[in-house]
């Protein structure tokens, strides 16, 4: 049996972990919203539309914060028809994504979903096709407590206490060609600054995520941050990051290897981020937002398909992605390098919730169930805040196509409020099963309390409507600590949550 090691000290700590880092993402796209969310109609709606089968499986997860309303749809968004009486929003053609948005779901009854939901909400503004002066209006409109235009519309529609919105997106991939506006690194710059400046003119609270780039494929990646940067640095808290991974070939092993790719995103945008500081003398750091990140891929062709047969319908069923265990290991690694990176990164968003490239799926009239990423998310939600810990690690290493030295033990741990520690282990082996050496000797006398662990041997099975926990996790027995070391059996291709307690 393959072995490994990781040795763990309370003194050895990386940052205090943002619990904003366990974010998702609901955006104006397929059925997210409508037959997501929110179906007047269905047994189990509320008095307000809002799937309550749905908010207990978004209440289990701990969202803290969730990113709205886009996303691509953003970039052409007027907020102002998403507030007012419903009987007069207009129904607006939405050209991110080729339907027709009713505007039934606006910006208050969003902000009451996520209060359900124990959210924060992270706005994303236009600047797409609007600019620094809507992008003023709406902060107002949403945070200035009465006496102006746009507080006292606020107040007219229902709200009289302001909504407080802290975090809010300075547009969306504004270096891609897909998007609405599309701008150069210079042009996104100078529009993002003066937005940012004004923004906070008028909540000097707010804090503002800056576009970085769409991927770190695209051709201007690192120009671009570079060049947007050095025009607003100093109005801006974060940089945005958004990473997708597919495995179109089968090739499990190198699927899997891609956090390699995540890691090196991670410490590329924040190096060009230390770079502008230096090159200005500031004081200020700039954090990381990496408020897009997930498997992207399932779908792309029956999308295709839709959009010749429903093209400018309603809430059609885009991005449905039905993922398997394979999945859900590498969703698995994403969390752990977001663990790991917690010095950097604060907040992260899981793209999205539900139904559109999802944890959580629904059927128009039906049910809900998890899917099987479902699984690793909850997990670190649970059991990953407090603080993360630099975990000295060894284990054995593979090759494949576009990596070398792939640990075949991916890692990552963190130190509780309560004292307990929380080991998270991702085992990429496809046959063997690896033995861990676990030293934690550094905490005194903590004991092993659960092995929690999710593993499958076929790892294209996925969860359905029908079948909805042929991929869930189960227990494992647990290994005894003496003197704060132990073993314990990570199984080959296995998601693993290791607890530790007094």
């Amino acid at each position: 049996m393959k072995q490994a090691k990781i040795i763990l000290d309370k003194d050895y700590s990386i940052s205090r972990i943002d619990n904003r880092l366990f974010g998702s993402f609901i955006e104006h796209l397929g059925r997210a919203v409508y037959g997501g969310i929110y179906e007047p109609g269905h047994p189990l709606a509320d008095e307000l539309g809002f799937r309550t089968d749905v908010m207990e499986a978004v209440k289990k997860l701990g969202v803290p914060i969730v990113r709205y309303p886009g996303g691509n749809f953003v970039s052409g968004f007027r907020w102002e028809d998403s507030v007012g009486p419903r009987e007069t929003r207009p129904k607006r053609l939405d050209l991110a994504w080729f339907t027709t948005e009713t505007n039934e779901v606006g910006l208050h009854e969003f902000a009451r979903w996520a209060d359900k939901a124990g959210a924060e909400m992270m706005y994303a503004i236009n600047l797409g096709t609007r600019g620094p002066e809507q992008a003023r209006d709406i902060v107002e409109y949403c945070n200035h407590k009465s006496g102006s235009l746009y507080s006292d519309m606020r107040i007219a529609n229902g709200r009289k206490d302001p909504f407080n919105i802290k975090v809010w997106c300075l547009g969306n991939e504004m270096d891609g060609p897909w998007q609405m506006g599309q701008k150069t690194a210079y042009e996104y710059g100078r529009v993002a600054n003066e937005a940012a400046k004004m923004m906070k003119w008028v909540d000097p609270t707010i804090e503002l995520v800056a576009c970085g780039s769409s991927s770190s494929e695209m051709p201007t990646f690192g120009d671009w941050e570079l060049t947007m940067l050095n025009e607003c640095y100093e109005n801006i808290d974060y940089v945005s990051l958004h990473r997708y991974y597919a495995n179109p070939t089968g090739d499990t092993p190198g699927f899997l290897a891609r956090t390699m790719d995540m890691d090196d995103f991670i410490h590329s945008v924040g190096s060009i981020c230390d770079a502008v500081k230096g090159r200005k003398h500031s004081k200020k750091q700039v954090y990381l937002s990496f408020d897009e990140w997930n498997v992207w891929y399932h779908s792309r062709q029956q999308d295709e398909e839709i959009w010749k047969r429903e093209k400018w319908d309603r809430a059609l069923p885009l991005l449905e992605d039905i993922y398997n265990f394979e999945d859900a290991l590498l969703v698995g690694s994403m969390l752990i390098t977001l663990l790991r990176n917690a010095d950097r990164v604060k907040i992260a968003c899981l793209a999205q919730l539900v139904n559109v490239i999802a944890p959580i799926m629904t059927r128009n009239g039906g049910g809900c169930w998890a899917q099987t990423i479902y699984y690793p998310f909850l997990h670190a939600s649970c059991y990953g805040r407090g603080t993360a810990l630099r975990a000295i690690a060894k284990s054995p290493v593979y090759d494949c196509a576009d990596y070398e030295a792939v640990p075949v033990i991916d890692t990552a741990a963190t130190l509780g409020d309560d004292g307990s520690v929380t080991v998270f282990c991702v085992n990429r082996d496809m046959e063997d099963a690896c033995l861990l050496d676990l030293d934690l000797r550094a905490f005194g006398e903590l004991q092993m309390t659960e092995h929690i662990v999710l593993h499958h041997d076929d790892v294209k099975a996925v969860n359905t409507e029908d079948c909805p926990d042929r991929v869930t996790p189960h227990q494992l027995p647990i290994s005894k600590l003496e003197k704060g070391s132990g073993q314990v059996c990570l199984p080959a291709l296995s998601w693993n949550v290791l607890r530790f307690g007094p």
